[in-house]
C-alpha cells in the first residue's frame, strides 16, 4: 500500500514538474496533478494497453519509440476527461511524455 501511495505521490510531482518546463501543458494545482496522475494511470491501463497490443508491430520497428507517440497520445485523453489539466496541441504532449517518463524515472531513482 506505501508503495502504491509513494508512487501516485512521484506521479502527481512528475506531472507538475512537466506542467512547469512544456509550455502547452497546464496544471491548476497539486490536488489537480494527484487526480490526474490517476486519470493518467486508468487511461493507460484501458486504452493505453489496447493501443499498445494493436501498435506492437509499429512499435517493434521503431525499436519502442511508438510508445512515446501513444503516450502523448494517453495524455491528451486525460486532460480531454479532466477539468484543471490541459494539453494544448499534439508537439507538448510529445514532449511532455517523453519528460514525464524521464521526469518520473529520475525520482524514483531518487527514492
Amino acid at each position: 500500500m506505501r508503495h502504491l501511495l509513494v508512487n501516485w505521490l512521484v506521479s502527481a510531482v512528475s506531472l507538475m514538474i512537466v506542467a512547469a518546463i512544456v509550455p502547452g501543458i497546464e496544471i491548476d494545482g497539486f490536488g489537480t496533478a494527484l487526480i490526474a496522475a490517476v486519470v493518467i494511470g486508468l487511461v493507460n491501463a484501458t486504452l493505453g494497453f489496447f493501443l499498445k497490443i494493436l501498435t506492437f508491430p509499429l512499435t517493434l520497428i521503431t525499436l519502442g519509440a511508438f510508445l512515446f507517440v501513444i503516450n502523448a497520445l494517453m495524455l491528451k485523453v486525460a486532460a480531454a476527461l479532466l477539468r484543471g489539466f490541459r494539453v494544448k496541441g499534439f508537439a507538448p504532449a510529445l514532449l511532455g511524455a517523453i519528460l514525464l517518463s524521464l521526469v518520473h524515472i529520475a525520482l524514483r531513482w531518487l527514492l
